[in-house]
């Protein structure tokens, strides 16, 4: 770091390059030269600014914040001159708590002894932590900012404000066999009572005395003999591992009391894997997810119901104002604000006449707005047939693909699905298997098909052209060449040529945590996504709707005379979709269920015509007057 002395020689000349003649004529030249800390001579650094003349010794100047930069012409800063670092405006970064090195408390003011990350801005680390416990350690090859993982702006910084990195590789690296108890297997009888002569680390080949380890955790093992094994056996569980698969300990029972909580659902799900593997059980995977089984957490319609629990019902509101039946329109303008918050309840305003009387937080107004939000989404970027749809290559309103790509339309789609599924819109219903299989693998290992491409409408001319973009002009001569040339084309058309609306459309399926549940339950989803909804049935209306009887007896009688009469088809008039709009504004029951329950009770006024009371999601109590829907 010395001012008069440079690297005039190779590598392998003097110390480093550093040759003895010019380090002799420099301990010369600062032999009378006074440090500026401690007053004596052979004050060899001096400031890098020419108009500074301040000149230290090396460790006076680390005691007075010197910076000495280990790159270039080694330049050396005095405190006055020396680079500073300072936050961009624009960042939105929160203040650090701790130091992300050694994670003790810091003091969130960048100064000579707190620096923080060029790349990400969250990464604050003391001075001394990032030298002695990372760059020393890690080495040029390894040293990256802890946090967002950056490796050439963080080096490039840290260099600029004086952090040595030795150009080596990171010292765990330079160990020798520092990884060779990786190449080690347990290899211990660990029995009540061993009986082997030669210990309980010995194993034999085969035979009595041969340990086996455990096949669920592999860090226990018995000799067959001590294990009282069969010969030929080959498998063993120890008594950690069975009682868990077998139910034998208390696992389960605790898990079930937290059953909530996805992570022991997922903890339960392996569990229940190992001891399928530990009886050689077939597990089908895709059967089971579409099975829903207790063990994955229940349908789609539950878990949407979790996801819904994390929004802000009751307190801040997203406003809408929808004109006419630009309902699309609105949607878009709602996810591009700034101050847009999925977790935010709708407003949603009709300016309508239709619509124009109803509160702003109505549910009605919310799931009417969904209803058509998710139709019109349908009609504008998904094509084919109702139930077999997929992303649009071109969308109608942003035409061409490279402008929808600019103004991030697939993304903003997603996230309004997301939305919709969460805030009490209708089941999808409209996606292709195809499509479903792109985003969420499922079922897997299912090829694609000529047929998942639907009708593309192509005339001798756009084919012939469309074949060259794909890459796919080549001479057939053989069945197999076309079976190859088929499966090409289908991968252009359903995956090269639309990975980026299909990414983009899914990082916006996120919004929520839908896009993630859904790829770890896609069985559960996939009537969801890809089925149409079914008709209304007299079973779903009564396991819909909670019927609150009256306490006498003599008119439970009649009131289920009335409910049979109100939910028989082909005996009443009034469809049973027109009872469900009635009572809560919905025609098809929302993906995510009512919440509350919609709840049917009876009035038995003076006069004798009957009349049942329905209390839906308004809050209020509607009636209807038997004698007008039978």
């Amino acid at each position: 770091m010395s001012s008069g002395v440079y690297q005039r020689g190779e590598e392998n000349e003097g110390i480093y390059g550093f040759l003895v003649d010019d380090i002799k004529q420099e301990v010369r030249r600062s032999s009378r030269l006074k440090c500026a800390v401690c007053k004596k001579n052979g004050a060899s650094v001096g400031c890098y600014v020419k108009s500074c003349q301040k000149k230290v010794h090396f460790p006076c100047g680390k005691q007075h914040q010197f910076i000495f930069q280990f790159t270039d012409l080694f330049p050396s800063y005095c405190k006055d001159h020396s680079p500073t670092q300072s936050l961009p405006v624009s960042a939105c970064v929160s203040e650090p708590m701790s130091c992300s090195v050694c994670l003790d408390p810091i003091e969130p003011v960048l100064s000579y002894s707190v620096l923080k990350c060029p790349a990400c801005h969250g990464s604050w680390f003391h001075r001394d932590c990032v030298q002695v416990n990372q760059a020393h350690s890690a080495g040029m090859f390894f040293f990256r900012c802890t946090l967002c993982n950056n490796k050439d702006m963080f080096q490039q910084e840290m260099l600029r404000m004086g952090v040595h990195i030795p150009e080596r590789d990171a010292a765990w690296e330079l160990e020798e066999n520092a990884y060779g108890e990786l190449l080690q297997v347990y290899q211990h009888c660990d029995a009540k009572k061993c009986l082997s002569h030669n210990g309980r680390t010995y194993s034999s080949r085969t035979g009595w005395f041969q340990i086996l380890r455990c096949a669920l955790c592999g860090s226990r093992g018995t000799h067959r003999k001590c294990g009282s094994l069969k010969l030929d056996e080959t498998n063993w569980a120890c008594e950690d591992c069975a009682g868990a698969v077998d139910g034998t300990g208390r696992l389960f029972a605790i898990l079930c009391l937290f059953w909530s909580n996805w992570a022991v659902k997922g903890i339960v799900f392996w569990c229940y894997l190992i001891c399928c593997a530990k009886n050689k059980l077939e597990i089908n995977i895709d059967n089971l997810m579409i099975g829903r089984p207790f063990l994955l957490g229940g349908s789609a319609r539950e878990i949407l119901q979790e996801l819904a629990s994390q929004t802000s019902q009751h307190q801040l509101s997203m406003p809408v104002v929808v004109n006419g039946n630009k309902v699309l329109e609105a949607a878009m303008e709602l996810v591009k604000r700034s101050d847009f918050n999925p977790s935010h309840a709708l407003a949603v305003r009709f300016t309508s006449n239709k619509h124009s009387s109803s509160p702003d937080t109505c549910p009605g107004n919310t799931r009417h707005f969904l209803r058509l939000l998710v139709q019109q989404l349908q009609d504008t970027v998904f094509e084919g047939p109702d139930v077999k749809r997929w992303l649009l290559y071109v969308v109608s309103f942003l035409c061409p693909v490279s402008l929808a790509l600019r103004e991030d339309v697939y993304f903003d789609v997603g996230c309004l699905l997301s939305l919709s599924l969460v805030h009490g819109g209708p089941p999808l219903g409209f996606f292709s298997r195809a499509l479903y299989l792109c985003l969420f693998n499922f079922p897997r290992d299912t090829p694609l098909t000529v047929e998942d491409m639907g009708n593309t409408g192509f005339t001798d001319k756009s084919a012939s052209e469309y074949l060259e973009v794909a890459g796919c002009t080549r001479p057939v001569e053989s069945l197999s060449d076309k079976d190859t040339l088929v499966k090409d084309i289908v991968s252009f058309h359903l995956i090269t040529r639309m990975q980026l609306p299909v990414q983009r459309f899914c990082e916006g399926l996120k919004t929520l945590g839908v896009f993630d549940q859904v790829q770890m339950f896609p069985g559960a989803f996939v009537g969801l996504f890809c089925s149409s909804h079914d008709k209304l049935t007299a079973d779903t209306m009564a396991a819909l709707f909670t019927v609150q009887f009256s306490d006498q007896e003599e008119t439970v009688e009649k009131e289920t005379a009335s409910l049979c009469s109100l939910v028989s088809v082909g005996r009443c008039a009034t469809s049973l979709e027109d009872v469900l709009i009635f009572a809560t504004s919905a025609d098809v029951v929302p993906a995510v269920g009512f919440s509350p329950s919609p709840s049917l009770s009876f009035l038995h006024p003076l006069d004798p015509a009957g009349c049942i009371k329905t209390t839906g999601n308004w809050g209020k109590r509607n009636k209807l007057q038997l004698g007008k829907i039978h």
